[in-house]
Formats: structure tokens, sequence, C-alpha cells
């Protein structure tokens, strides 16, 4: 199944509903300077060596800085037979500027 690309309102929707799988696959500079709520982090280098580690459910949304490499991870989890692959378009950046909020742990 490919990978849908989602805009951060209708990543909304799709946390709403509830079981999806967040992972944000960013840096740790990057998530502890803020992070969507419920997000588990998997930096990308991580995942791409340990995928069956890593992927733990069918219905998996991918985030990242702007958009790439959230691309990436998702299409690893596609490769790997996953049904319901999505990556966030615009990343936390775009989610933001949406007017949508981030935590910090």
């Amino acid at each position: 199944m490919p990978v849908v690309r989602l805009t951060p309102s209708e990543a909304s929707h799709l946390l709403a509903e509830g079981d999806v799988d967040l992972v944000d696959v960013r840096e740790p500079a990057e998530w502890v300077r803020g992070h969507m709520p419920g997000a588990r982090h998997v930096p990308l280098g991580q995942l791409l060596r340990e995928p069956n580690r890593h992927l733990r459910q069918d219905r998996v949304l991918f985030v990242c800085g702007h958009g790439v490499r959230s691309l990436t991870a998702a299409q690893v989890a596609a490769n790997r037979g996953f049904g319901k692959v999505f990556s966030l378009d615009g990343g936390v950046a775009g989610w933001c500027s949406a007017g949508f909020p981030l935590e910090r742990s």
C-alpha cells in the first residue's frame, strides 16, 4: 500500500480517531525542543537500522521537521507490508504553523 501524505488538519483528525502509532523520526536535539502530543521518538537512523524493532502496529503516522525524513520512514514501513502508512506534510513546522500544540518531555 502506498504512503499517504497528510496535512496537519488531516493528521489531527487521524490522531483523534485513535489506533495509530505516532512516530517522530527527528534527532534528539530536535525532539527536546518540542514534539507532537502522544508521539514516540525513534530517530530515523535507528528506524533504518532496526525497522522490525521499532515498527509496532499496522497504522503508523511518521513525522519529522519538515516532512522529508518522515517520507523515508514511511516508505520503509510500506515496503515491509504495513497496511496504513502516513507521513505528515510540512512536519512539526507545518503542525505548529497550523496552530496545533507541541509538548516537551
